[in-house]
């Protein structure tokens, strides 16, 4: 059985690591144990300065273009939304960050989380594709290419 409460992300990117690329955007839903959706935190995050765009993600994000600009639209300072979302999280006390080890989603959100609260707020982490997938929230997120049946996967920014 999964820790109560958990979390689990989802997340889109312009290349395959943080720092030389940047956090697009952040979706993350809370759980119960029994994984009953709690809430809902997502944001739209503004790139890093001097952070490029890696050729595939910039293939990948030609192909959806209204996403790239929803992803765009209302972003924030990365300061900004990760201490919302760090906020977010404290409303959970003991919530345990489920992350597929497959899937960079955690190593975004550790280093954005480290880089701008010092901290990672989260009683735990545990790398569990099977619970974390059973509980995606890729269906939660505001991009259409998430959304859509059958539309072709924004994984490969993710």
């Amino acid at each position: 059985m999964p820790p109560d409460p958990f979390v689990t992300t989802h997340v889109h990117t312009d290349g395959p690591i943080p720092g030389p690329h940047s956090l697009l955007t952040l979706t993350s839903a809370a759980h119960t144990g029994a994984g009953v959706l709690t809430a809902v935190f997502s944001a739209n995050v503004r790139e890093l300065p001097g952070a490029t765009l890696h050729p595939g993600a910039l293939s990948h994000w030609r192909s959806r273009a209204d996403d790239w600009l929803h992803s765009r639209r209302a972003s924030r300072p990365p300061a900004l939304a990760m201490t919302d979302y760090a906020r977010w999280i404290e409303q959970f006390p003991g919530a345990v960050y489920v992350a597929d080890p497959e899937r960079t989603d955690h190593l975004f959100v550790y280093w954005y989380l480290q880089r701008y609260t010092g901290r990672w707020p989260f009683a735990g982490t545990l790398l569990d594709a099977a619970v974390h997938d059973r509980l995606e929230c890729s269906a939660l997120c505001s991009l259409t290419g998430c959304r859509t049946p059958h539309a072709a996967p924004l994984a490969a920014t993710s």
